[in-house]
């Protein structure tokens, strides 16, 4: 029977379980948090990212996770910089033009402050700039592209937490955390 992680990935940590090339680096990696042989990243996550983090056992558990072909919903709450509009929101919604390309339409939406858990370090606050969250469905899983699609409508990504892939989310699991399921 194959496994399957759920994984809670604090900010700051690496999406693989050895910092390669890196000598000297205190940056912690998955192996300070997952101690479970055998398994593997479905995707990754940025170094400044937090959240869902998928690891598998299982091969074609993990390309069907990873890989865009298969168009595997994955939902972000996402702190932006600025009060973000309809028009941005539509923006969002039909496609935003980046460097490599039209984006696939994603569902957004204006949500209010989720009830997260603090992020070390802390965003930082600007009393004169206003900032607001929304939640965020793409279906596909370009370099950074969630912070690619804010900035693009004018609203840099101050904040981006992972929450659910497909049909799994980080209900109920702590910063740091792991939940194992037979998949």
């Amino acid at each position: 029977m194959s496994r399957l992680v759920l994984f809670n990935k604090p900010y700051g940590v690496l999406c693989q379980f050895t910092d390669r090339g890196n000598e000297g680096s205190a940056r912690p990696t998955l192996s300070q948090f997952v101690d479970l042989p055998g398994v593997y990243p479905a995707g990754r996550l940025d170094l400044d990212s937090e959240g869902l983090l998928l690891l598998t056992d299982d091969g074609r558990l993990q390309a069907r996770i990873a890989d865009p072909k298969f168009k595997m919903a994955k939902t972000y709450l996402v702190q932006v910089e600025g009060e973000i509009g309809d028009e941005a929101l539509a923006a969002l919604r039909t496609g935003v033009e980046l460097k490599d390309g039209l984006t696939r339409p994603a569902e957004a939406e204006r949500i209010p402050d989720p009830d997260l858990w603090p992020r070390d370090p802390p965003v930082r606050f600007r009393r004169s700039v206003p900032d607001g969250w929304i939640r965020l469905t793409i279906r596909e899983g370009r370099n950074r592209q969630v912070r690619r699609m804010t900035a693009a409508v004018g609203h840099p990504t101050l904040r981006l937490v992972r929450w659910r892939i497909g049909n799994w989310s980080l209900d109920g699991i702590a910063p740091g955390e792991w939940r194992c399921l037979d998949a």
